[in-house]
């Protein structure tokens, strides 16, 4: 009777206090591994393939600690990359507001999920079998219902309380949280034409997902982190798995190949250049714009350079995502200011090169060629330095890293 008693109070598990929160740091990663790697890595942007174990043992967790359906998910998200900061995107908090996704994340979630034209246009290849068809969708609640008895039972009382974190993990992270915040605030490697953001520090908690300027930049890539300080948990993940035959990653962010010595601009320099096309603008602005800012500063004196150091993000912001208020001052400090306004405009033409969807291999060779011609012409330092470093660019061949 004693024993009874204990196990109604204390579950099976007895433990101590730290364990109780250990035992919600597990499982709630778990959960967010599952969106991660599996829902979002493999199933919207297949950029990882995962062995059949793994990806059911994720179906199974999630249908127990979420409710949500595969298709369901994969759909809103292709969407959201489809349409995103436009009306017809799901959650952008750029066209509803950061309040409205941070709080509401989840309601704007289920508003899509009924949206049958989104499923059917984006909910392709996802699994449609015997367990989705009459367990995982036909029965979405009783997997909520399971995990909290398993909790009840494991832990006593104070396992509803896990499973309450557990229920609230996602809807606050993931559709709050990395939809909302990720397109709002922190840092930006690249100028992909969304406003993601990168936002540090989380990595321990949302698996990776907080590098989201660099997801939305290479979105089929299955590894988020592209500096060497940035910790993407979900990518280590898939290469422990990849160890034991469990995944097997497909695509990574792309990287050139720099031949030194290489001085011509040829059609390998025009494909380097087109793959790494964001890469080349993020070192275009920090070796290009930059400098150049800095000198025009030095020389403004106090009142120029305070406006100058205000017009820094502008001039490196993707030209789409600058607001008309923005435009007009950035018109207005490059009229007074000729070597800044020099560099800007080569970095516009260098866009528009590979804007060019109908362009020819040899058209594009051309154009890149005229352009580097015509920046070496400036006799801006910055600008042929930059041109020398681009000529040595080499497609890198298409790796997918070894176990």
């Amino acid at each position: 009777m004693h024993d009874l008693l204990n196990i109604l109070m204390h579950g099976l598990l007895n433990l101590p206090w730290w364990g109780y929160l250990v035992v919600t740091l597990i499982f709630t990663q778990i959960t967010i591994f599952g969106v991660t790697v599996y829902l979002h890595r493999c199933q919207a942007h297949r950029s990882v393939d995962l062995h059949p174990t793994v990806s059911h043992f994720f179906r199974l967790w999630l249908w127990m600690t979420t409710g949500m359906e595969t298709k369901q998910w994969t759909a809103i998200h292709r969407k959201h990359h489809a349409k995103v900061e436009t009306e017809d995107d799901p959650h952008s908090p750029q066209v509803k507001g950061i309040k409205k996704v941070m709080w509401e994340g989840a309601e704007l979630y289920r508003k899509e999920c009924r949206n049958q034209e989104t499923m059917d246009r984006y909910g392709e290849g996802t699994p449609d079998d015997w367990m989705e068809k009459n367990v995982y969708t036909k029965h979405s609640a009783m997997g909520i219902m399971i995990m909290m008895a398993i909790d009840l039972v494991l832990f006593g009382p104070i396992g509803l309380s896990i499973w309450a974190i557990q229920m609230a993990w996602i809807p606050f992270w993931a559709a709050g949280f990395i939809n909302g915040v990720g397109h709002w605030f922190g840092y930006r490697n690249f100028e992909c034409p969304d406003a993601s953001r990168n936002i540090s520090f989380w990595g321990l908690i949302v698996g990776g997902e907080e590098l989201h300027n660099n997801h939305h930049t290479y979105a089929t890539s299955a590894k988020f982190s592209v500096k060497w300080w940035e910790f993407d948990i979900g990518w280590m993940l898939i290469r422990t798995l990849q160890i034991f035959g469990l995944a097997h990653p497909k695509r990574v962010p792309p990287r050139p190949l720099l031949v030194e010595g290489k001085t011509s601009v040829d059609i390998d320099t025009v494909k380097a250049v087109l793959t790494n096309r964001f890469l080349v603008m993020a070192r275009y602005s920090r070796e290009v714009i930059v400098p150049v800012l800095r000198e025009e500063s030095r020389r403004a004196g106090q009142a120029g350079s305070a406006i100058l150091r205000r017009m820094r993000k502008v001039l490196v912001r993707e030209t789409s995502l600058v607001n008309v208020s923005d435009q007009q001052k950035l018109a207005s400090v490059l009229e007074n200011y000729g070597a800044l306004n020099v560099v800007y405009q080569f970095r516009l033409k260098l866009q528009n090169i590979w804007a060019r969807g109908t362009a020819s291999h040899k058209e594009l060779v051309e154009s890149l060629q005229e352009w580097c011609r015509q920046a070496e012409a400036t006799g801006i330092e910055a600008l042929k330095d930059f041109v020398n470093h681009l000529k040595t660019y080499m497609p890198m061949p298409e790796t997918v890293p070894a176990a």
